[in-house]
């Protein structure tokens, strides 16, 4: 099996979320600031090339489109950017440009993407609304749409269906909803599909509550886009068919996913708070929990090194271990249990994962939307992580079958 690539792009603070451009050559992404970074690959490392500053608070969300080469931002601001390259008129280098987007919230934007046909975007935002984007060339600028109905609560993620008309929305109020996003003057009529035939926008086409009432952190269609996945807080993932109808639900006694995407139609990735990439497979007779793409175990019969990975938590300025015991507690979430070892132990608080905290964002790195052959992760830890999904390790391996809860049929 393939190891994964590990970057390490902080040592000490959090990678909130990251966005590749098109050939995978630059990356974007956001150290838990109002800056978003962009790095370039050089060999087997990244070299910071470019920083966007516009955004007054921490950036939430940045989503890179492949086609037209835009970044899209958003922000606690309330606040959403469009970034587009050209040239700097003095020096003739290219640069950065954001365009501001007229969101009508008034609430943090928490989650953006692009459309697949990047004519339009949607943000969500902590106002019980979801903003529709699209560009108007006579003001220059990107105006909006709110979705409003039925929402009651900050929606946390939202993802395109393929035909660029549907949305799907994951929310605080435990609730999972497909709504229509058509815009007249942007969209063709799509075609009838599993989810209705009339889309008029805001219309509510599914809505889905998470098994035991935690609230959605991720929601993804699947390639062909007749099924919708979504992880809850209630460590639960939930696979929906609405032609079914049937909503397969697996729970999990381990800590909660708070991210996920689809390799194919039968496989979905995800990933959260138990810091490593979980593999689930299935199909409209069932679903499972099939393995993680990470080995804990064989990093743990190793005595917990790992080539490439360095020590979990790397001494600072202050070599004090009272000093750095706060500081790994106060902004990585790591603390020190009695007998464990001390701050300047190369073990200390070593998890037998790659990733040494929380992931925040699993992404697409390779292959085509039906068949995905590489993923990449972000987390708390600061590593950048690319995973092949063909390395499973399988779930007796993983020390996970002990923890694996039972699928129900709703």
């Amino acid at each position: 099996m393939a190891p994964p690539e590990v970057f390490s792009l902080s040592q000490q603070t959090p990678v909130t979320c990251h966005a590749f451009n098109a050939d995978r050559s630059q990356v974007a992404v956001s150290l838990n600031s109002n800056e978003v970074l962009i790095y370039a690959r050089e060999g087997s490392d990244w070299k910071h090339i470019d920083t966007l500053t516009e955004h007054d608070k921490q950036v939430t969300s940045i989503d890179w489109a492949p086609k037209s080469n835009r970044i899209v931002t958003s922000a606690q601001d309330r606040n959403a950017y469009v970034w587009q390259q050209s040239p700097d008129p003095q020096t003739g280098h290219m640069i950065w440009k954001p365009t501001l987007v007229l969101l009508r919230v008034n609430r943090a934007a928490t989650y953006v993407r692009w459309s697949p046909n990047e004519d339009k975007f949607a943000v969500a935002s902590g106002a019980r609304a979801i903003a529709i984007c699209s560009f108007d060339p006579e003001g220059d600028w990107w105006v909006s749409r709110l979705l409003k109905k039925p929402i009651r609560s900050t929606v946390l993620s939202i993802d395109w269906h393929p035909n660029n008309v549907l949305l799907a929305a994951g929310s605080a109020e435990a609730k999972a909803r497909v709504f229509s996003a058509y815009i007249k003057d942007v969209d063709k009529r799509p075609a009838a599909s599993v989810w209705g035939e009339k889309l008029p926008f805001n219309t509510i086409c599914g809505e889905y509550a998470s098994p035991s009432g935690g609230w959605v952190h991720d929601v993804a269609f699947s390639p062909s886009g007749d099924v919708l996945a979504f992880a809850s807080h209630d460590s639960s993932i939930s696979i929906v068919y609405p032609g079914g109808p049937a909503v397969y639900s697996i729970k999990l006694s381990i800590l909660p996913l708070v991210a996920l995407t689809w390799t194919n139609e039968e496989t979905v990735i995800a990933a959260g708070h138990d810091c490593q990439p979980l593999v689930f497979s299935g199909n409209q007779g069932g679903w499972e929990l099939v393995g993680s793409l990470d080995d804990p175990q064989s990093n743990k019969a190793s005595g917990g090194t790992r080539s490439g990975l360095g020590n979990a938590s790397p001494v600072g300025r202050l070599n004090s271990a009272a000093f750095n015991t706060f500081r790994n507690a106060a902004e990585r979430g790591i603390s020190n249990v009695p007998g464990s070892p001390t701050v300047g132990s190369s073990t200390e608080s070593e998890l037998f994962t790659v990733h040494q905290n929380t992931i925040t964002s699993v992404r697409v790195y390779d292959g085509s939307p039906d068949n995905v052959t590489r993923v990449s992760t972000s987390g708390v830890d600061g590593k950048l992580v690319i995973w092949d999904v063909s390395a499973v390790t399988p779930i007796g391996a993983t020390g996970l079958a002990g923890k694996l809860g039972k699928m129900q049929l709703r």
